[in-house]
């Protein structure tokens, strides 16, 4: 993939940059600003080489049409506190106002555009329409810098269809993020472990079957793991359960054994009768969760045990809380397994997504960390092995 390095003097050009920016709000504040601190480095960059910098990102979802409660309007805001200058803003994507906005740019200047998904062509499926908005796009600028890793894994025209129509190069946020993915799939230092966590077993299906073939330990926890225990034959109360994946829990669980994979699965689990933050908590071991009562975080000596395996590891991937972190009573877990992460003799890396809020909700900082990735999904389908379409279309291959 080429580089900024390699697209020359960028003086009195304009820049497209596609930053990830979907940060989430309560109205118009931004809860968790860690997507726009990653995407400043490769912005200031640019503006300091002289580009006249547009960058284009999306927010939410907000099916093709504008939106208020999605507008980047705050982000633009606290994209403006973080380089310390004005950040234009454009009401719309690619319409008058970005236009005039394009055209009137100086050097060193910073504009972002407004929600790209305000548009039905960014997210189409027909390729004449998603590349209709692609020209509209390209029109604004000269040159295009991949830089929002969280989007890479979407065929979308801001990712995909621009990369095509512009002289394009890969930004230093997204540099970095590969760096890393490619340590963890070819080249991780051992022992490599691997720490699983969230709400549904199918939705890591890809990662656990190719993570099997690499990682030497694997931890389970969060919501997935009840479909593990009920593999394994013990009953899980009202806990989330996928019935339609036991028999492929039960056939990782088999995987595992035959590579040398060691699988850690929890001992004790904490319940609750219902899924709400001032419900009683129980601790109680997998052999015994009640009928009535509803797993909501790995117990305490499931979390020393995680701890215990992730502090020996010299290469760890986390993705996925161990429990409903945002409920203080089961956040423990989450909060144990991100504590021994900070103290890993080697590469830790959290991968994105709600991991990445956990951290620092609980507390933690990003320098605590060997890294905090931008994307979770596409984190995830880069360890599956999967072809990322907004990667293969800069490395011009075929997405």
């Amino acid at each position: 993939m080429k580089t900024i390095d390699e697209l020359g003097d960028l003086t009195g050009k304009r820049v497209l940059v596609r930053s990830d920016l979907n940060v989430p709000l309560d109205g118009p504040t931004i809860t968790d600003d860690g997507r726009v601190r990653a995407s400043v480095p490769t912005i200031e960059r640019l503006a300091r080489a002289g580009a006249k910098v547009l960058v284009m990102a999306h927010l939410g979802r907000p099916k093709g049409v504008p939106d208020p409660a999605f507008s980047l309007r705050p982000v633009a805001e606290r994209l403006g506190e973080l380089l310390g200058q004005p950040v234009l803003f454009a009401n719309d994507t690619v319409g008058a106002e970005a236009q005039r906005i394009s055209a009137a740019m100086g050097d060193g200047e910073v504009a972002v555009l407004e929600n790209v998904r305000f548009n039905p062509g960014e997210t189409s499926k027909d390729d004449a329409e998603r590349g209709a908005f692609a020209d509209q796009l390209a029109a604004l600028a000269d040159v295009f810098v991949s830089d929002g890793f969280g989007v890479v894994h979407r065929k979308q025209a801001s990712v995909y269809d621009i990369a095509t129509r512009l002289p394009a190069a890969v930004g230093g946020l997204v540099q970095a993020e590969v760096a890393v993915l490619e340590r963890l799939t070819a080249t991780p230092d051992r022992p490599y472990a691997v720490v699983l966590g969230g709400s549904k077993v199918s939705d890591k299906l890809g990662v656990i079957d190719n993570l099997l073939e690499k990682a030497d330990t694997l931890l389970i926890g969060g919501g997935m793991v009840f479909t593990f225990l009920a593999a394994q034959g013990h009953r899980v109360g009202t806990s989330l359960l996928e019935s339609d994946q036991i028999d492929v829990a039960r056939g990782y669980i088999e995987r595992a054994a035959e590579k040398g994979v060691e699988l850690v699965l929890p001992t004790d689990v904490v319940v609750a009768p219902r899924f709400e933050a001032d419900a009683p908590a129980t601790t109680v071991a997998v052999d015994a969760i009640p009928d009535d009562q509803m797993g909501l975080d790995i117990g305490p000596d499931s979390a020393a045990a995680f701890a215990e395996r992730i502090r020996g590891a010299r290469t760890v991937f986390w993705n996925g809380p161990m429990g409903v972190f945002e409920m203080p009573a089961f956040a423990a877990g989450t909060k144990t397994v991100a504590q021994a992460l900070t103290e890993v003799d080697g590469l830790s890396v959290v991968g994105g997504g709600d991991s990445a809020a956990a951290v620092r909700q609980l507390g933690f900082t990003d320098d605590q960390f060997g890294h905090i990735s931008t994307g979770g999904g596409a984190s995830l389908e880069y360890l599956e092995g999967a072809t990322l379409p907004g990667l293969a279309v800069l490395d011009g291959a075929d997405a």
